[in-house]
Order: C-alpha cells, then sequence, then structure tokens
C-alpha cells in the first residue's frame, strides 16, 4: 500500500479539482473538457480506441525491440573496440539530437506511406539512443579486478563480455530501457501526426481534434497513456524476473 496508494490518492484528488474547475469556471471544452466527458467518449468509443491502441502498440513493440537489439549490439561493439567506439557515439548523439516532427515526414516520404515501416523506424532511432548509451555505459563499469580474473583465465574478450560485462551492465540496461518504453510509445504516437495509414491512436486524435470533438480526442490520448504504462509495466516486470542472486566468478568460471 506504500507504494501505490499515495500516487492513487494523489491522481483521485487531480481528477477531483479537475472536474470542479471544468464544471464550476465553465471551462469551455475545447481548452480542457471536463473528466466526466472524457471518461464518457472513452467509453462510448471503447473499441475504436482499443483497435487504435493495439495498432500502435505494435509500431512501438516492433521498434522497441529493434532498437534495443541495435542499442545492446552497438554498445558491446563500441566497448570492445575503440574505433567502434568511435564511429558509433557521434552518430547515436547526432540520431537522439533530430526531432521526431523532423524525422517523421522525412521517412514518410522515403517509404510508402501505406505501410508502417516509417514509424517504426521512427521509434527505432528514439529507442536507440538510451538503451546504447545507458548499456555501454554499465559495460565500461566492471570492477578491475574482475575482469584482471579472466584475463588470467586466458579467457577471449567475448567470454569477459558475456560472463562479466553483460551481468553487470543488467542495472544500466534496464534503466535505459525504463526511459525507452514509453518514449517509444510517444514516438509512435507522433510519427502517427504526419499522413500515413489512419488506423492508429495518433492518427485519431488529430482527427478527433480537427472535427472539434475535443472530448475524444482526449479520450484517445488516454488510450495512449494505457499503452505506455503497458509497455513501463512490462520492462518492470522484465527486470524483476532477472534479479537473481548473483552467482560467484569462480563459480561461473568453473
Amino acid at each position: 500500500m506504500r507504494i501505490w496508494l499515495p500516487p492513487l490518492v494523489v491522481g483521485v484528488v487531480i481528477l477531483a479539482l479537475w472536474q470542479i474547475l471544468t464544471v464550476v469556471a465553465g471551462v469551455p471544452s475545447f481548452l480542457l473538457p471536463a473528466p466526466s466527458a472524457i471518461a464518457a467518449q472513452f467509453t462510448e468509443n471503447a473499441g475504436r480506441i482499443l483497435d487504435a491502441a493495439l495498432v500502435t502498440g505494435a509500431n512501438a513493440l516492433v521498434g522497441f525491440v529493434a532498437g534495443t537489439i541495435l542499442g545492446l549490439a552497438a554498445a558491446v561493439l563500441a566497448v570492445r573496440f575503440r574505433l567502434i567506439d568511435g564511429l558509433l557515439t557521434p552518430v547515436a548523439a547526432a540520431a537522439a539530437a533530430v526531432p521526431i516532427v523532423a524525422l517523421a515526414p522525412l521517412l514518410n516520404s522515403m517509404y510508402s506511406t501505406t505501410t508502417e515501416t516509417p514509424r517504426r523506424l521512427v521509434v527505432t532511432i528514439v529507442v536507440f539512443f538510451p538503451v546504447f548509451v545507458s548499456t555501454a555505459r554499465g559495460l565500461r563499469q566492471v570492477p578491475k579486478v574482475q575482469a584482471d580474473l579472466m584475463s588470467s583465465y586466458a579467457a577471449s574478450g567475448w567470454q569477459i563480455t558475456r560472463v562479466v560485462r553483460l551481468p553487470a551492465a543488467l542495472p544500466h540496461l534496464f534503466t535505459g530501457l525504463r526511459i525507452a518504453a514509453p518514449g517509444a510509445v510517444i514516438a509512435a504516437v507522433i510519427a502517427e501526426y504526419f499522413g500515413g495509414l489512419q488506423n492508429g491512436l495518433g492518427s485519431r486524435i488529430t482527427s478527433a481534434a480537427a472535427n472539434t470533438a475535443y472530448p475524444r480526442a482526449w479520450a484517445y490520448v488516454v488510450g495512449a497513456m494505457g499503452v505506455g504504462l503497458v509497455f513501463l509495466a512490462a520492462v518492470l516486470l522484465l527486470e524483476y524476473l532477472t534479479r537473481r542472486p548473483r552467482t560467484p566468478l569462480l563459480s561461473t568460471i568453473r
């Protein structure tokens, strides 16, 4: 209860104040719809929101997995080879500096707008940077005594990476994944704002807002928040499952 009760109470208080403010002050719906109106639209359009969430979630998942694999592989190579580190680090920083609003239209023009490829590429690029940076940092923070011990056993570079560096880098890897998981959903939603198939949450939000159906647009926003929370919960669950008592290094070598 100490973990989930305080944020639940804060959320209820915020929603109550939000409802009171919009009703008492008479705030127009195009400025801020009331939570009750958003909830009504969410219930009325639950089926459509679920269908759109599945599309956006699938794009985010494909890009998240691809970005994680590429970021992990690039971090391993960068730590092993100084030349690759000098080549990849500036490229990763440059990719992170490119805004999604500039990247999505460019990829839409490069690839067919009748496929989900541009949106998945956007998510892959967004996920790559935090995973690469966090994993590379964890791989470098291995106690020198452990690396020296493995070298004294004539272990190869890959064996040192597999037995010592990767297990030690897991906390840093999951730090990057916790950042990348909600970012993947955000990137997938924003990428849908710039044309292409009209089947995801982002396109539904823009369509509802263009038709002045602001409570419905906010209902789709709530759906996007739900997808982001699912991604974050999956990463936290995976992190919990990977936690285990560390095996002594000598036992691992034997």
